[in-house]
């Protein structure tokens, strides 16, 4: 008979914690902890607040119970480790104290000041900075050597991602003790130094920045922004519907603070943000920032009021020309793409290259794509048959004397597409709409190229275009709003999601992208981060579906660079100069994927 006594699971490591700072971080931070079987005091001088995180934490357990993913036995013990208080008193028993009050370097510094005098000797002092000096907090205080950074993401029991910050002062002992204890939430713990910003904000909040001065000037709308960069990067958010989660008044501040530290121009901050904080207009938790929404906290409501319709929408009004038959120029990966896009739309398309040999080449690309996809059960065959049935292989471009709409998709060269596009003026009838796929150079310098520069457009689509939904509709200061309004209706039946643009380096997505994957070559340049880490930070802190150099990599380092290049000629920043051992790599030959080797190495086909 087995005599042996059931014992009870041992406490986890820093089994006693004091959160300071009942916020939204802080209710989240004390919500991970107690769920992990710590015993959690809430500190916050306010209340409400405190009122507040007892709410967010019973919900959040109710609705853990009722997707059973605890039982209701779980739910009460969660709720019975944790506690509020209104005195920091409260925080003396504790073997960690995290510190999540405002980004404001006097109140923290106040905060451990007052903590040096009330917890013990051997106890843990975190800040949840994220812009602040570590290092220069740790030194105004009485124990250097315990004191560290543990910086968060929100949401935080959904982010796995946590930063542990050192600073020269910081014993090893205590970044060994925060480190385990960061995996034991279930948490990714990446050690990082201190700068303002770490890995993850320091990539991210200078792209927030860039968003934000983006749809201050009017360049593009704040749907169409956030828009681009979900569709055409796959983000779980836009940037501005992220600053509205973040607060306004918290990403201002940090920048604040990156930029004091880096004089980046990228960093230094929008004047919306200045504003929009000024007027109380701080995001999801004043129920208006970049956008109005239905309610504030608490509970933060993200549903999205929608404005009045403004004057330069009416454009949308503006009557379409029908189109039934659609050119494309090009037989390469992108022109096969867009023919079967718009094959499989229900268009007449004719597929022009240089040879009707190469025509047919990419006609037999498409029909192997359409396979595939018959396959995966994504296709009937009969739609297969219809779509490959409307493409039509042609090796003149007189073949588009029909068409209503010719997209180009030929080398991103200006010189040749200036050529392309004198013929395609020569032959196509006069009303057609004329398009470049281009990605990088002046649509305005095709549209001069031809005489009807008013039915002259950018359709930049993203590659796979069968899979992408996005097309970055590119107006030139000369084109017509019959024009804009046909490819708009295209892009509708075609399924895909059209964000309007200026004519300038980048459009939308490569000139917020770009600029970001620079910045985290500049990383590695400066030995601050490697590779390795600075993915898993973008990808588990930024919700990235991949991170800068898996990117880079697969874009190719040729092509990064010559996009960058173009960003830094246009604008003329010297912050968007591409970063030296971007160059390296690419005189080196190490292209990427397509090499074998880019910033990793890689298995040659």
């Amino acid at each position: 008979m087995d005599r042996s006594v059931s014992r009870p699971a041992p406490p986890p490591a820093l089994a006693t914690v004091a959160v300071v700072g009942l916020g939204t971080m802080g209710t989240g931070i004390a919500e991970v902890l107690a769920r992990s079987g710590r015993e959690v005091t809430g500190i916050d001088i306010s209340p409400a607040a405190a009122r507040r995180a007892v709410a967010a934490l019973e919900a959040s357990t109710a609705h853990a119970v009722a997707r059973r993913k605890i039982t209701e036995q779980q739910r009460r013990d969660v709720l019975g480790r944790f506690r509020t208080s209104a005195d920091l008193k409260d925080a003396a028993g504790a073997g960690l104290v995290i510190e999540v009050v405002p980004e404001d370097y006097a109140l923290k510094l106040e905060v451990f000041t007052a903590l040096d005098g009330i917890v013990r000797p051997d106890a843990i002092l975190a800040t949840g900075t994220n812009a602040l000096p570590v290092t220069r907090l740790a030194a105004d205080t009485a124990r250097p050597e315990r004191v560290i950074g543990l910086h968060f993401f929100h949401p935080v029991p959904v982010m796995k991602l946590v930063e542990v910050v050192s600073s020269v002062l910081t014993s090893p002992e205590v970044t060994g003790r925060v480190t385990e204890l960061a995996a034991d939430l279930g948490k990714e713990p990446l050690l990082t130094g201190d700068r303002p910003g770490f890995i993850a904000d320091g990539l991210l909040f200078g792209y927030l920045n860039q968003a934000a001065a983006m749809y201050e000037a009017r360049y593009a709308t704040r749907e169409d922004i956030d828009a681009a960069m979900r569709l055409g990067c796959g983000l779980p958010m836009g940037p501005l519907e992220l600053l509205d989660l973040i607060g306004i008044d918290t990403a201002r501040t940090v920048l604040e603070a990156m930029y004091a530290a880096s004089g980046d121009r990228l960093h230094a901050p929008a004047p919306v943000l200045k504003q929009l904080t000024a007027a109380g207009m701080t995001g999801r938790k004043a129920g208006r920032g970049f956008y109005t929404y239905a309610g504030s906290a608490p509970p933060q409501n993200a549903t999205v009021v929608p404005d009045p319709l403004t004057p330069g929408q009416a454009e949308r009004r503006t009557r379409p020309r029908p189109v039934t038959t659609v050119g494309v120029a090009g037989s390469g990966t992108m022109a096969s793409g867009i023919a079967q896009v718009f094959a499989g739309a229900g268009y007449q398309v004719v597929l022009a290259a240089r040879s009707l040999a190469k025509a047919e080449t990419a006609r037999a690309r498409i029909a192997a794509s359409l396979e595939r996809s018959v396959k995966k059960g994504r296709l009937s065959e009969g739609d297969r048959d219809a779509a490959l049935a409307r493409i039509v292989p042609a090796d003149s471009l007189e073949s588009f004397a029909t068409a209503g709409l010719v997209v180009e998709a030929v080398a991103e060269d200006l010189a040749v597409k200036q050529e392309l596009f004198a013929a395609l003026d020569r032959v196509c009838q006069a009303d057609a709409v004329l398009a470049t796929t281009t990605s990088s150079l002046p649509v305005i310098a095709c549209a001069r190229a031809t005489s009807r520069p008013r039915e002259v457009i950018g359709m930049h689509f993203f590659n796979p275009a069968p899979a992408m939904k996005l097309v970055e509709v590119v107006r030139t200061v000369l084109t017509g709003d019959e024009a804009h309004a046909t490819v708009l209706q295209v892009c509708e039946r075609i399924r895909k999601h059209p964000v309007d643009c200026g004519d300038r380096a980048g459009f939308i997505v490569n000139a917020l992208l770009f600029p970001y994957l620079n910045n985290a070559v500049k990383m590695v340049q400066e030995h601050y981060a490697t590779p390795d880490a600075i993915d898993t930070a973008m990808k588990l802190g930024g919700g990235y579906p991949m991170g800068p150099f898996e990117l880079l990599d697969v874009v190719g380092l040729d092509v990064s660079l010559a996009i960058e290049e173009v960003l830094h000629r246009e604008f003329r920043d010297p912050s968007l100069a591409p970063a030296p051992l971007l160059r390296q790599l690419v005189a080196a030959g190490c292209l990427g994927r397509k090499t074998g080797r880019g910033f990793r190495e890689y298995a040659r086909a």
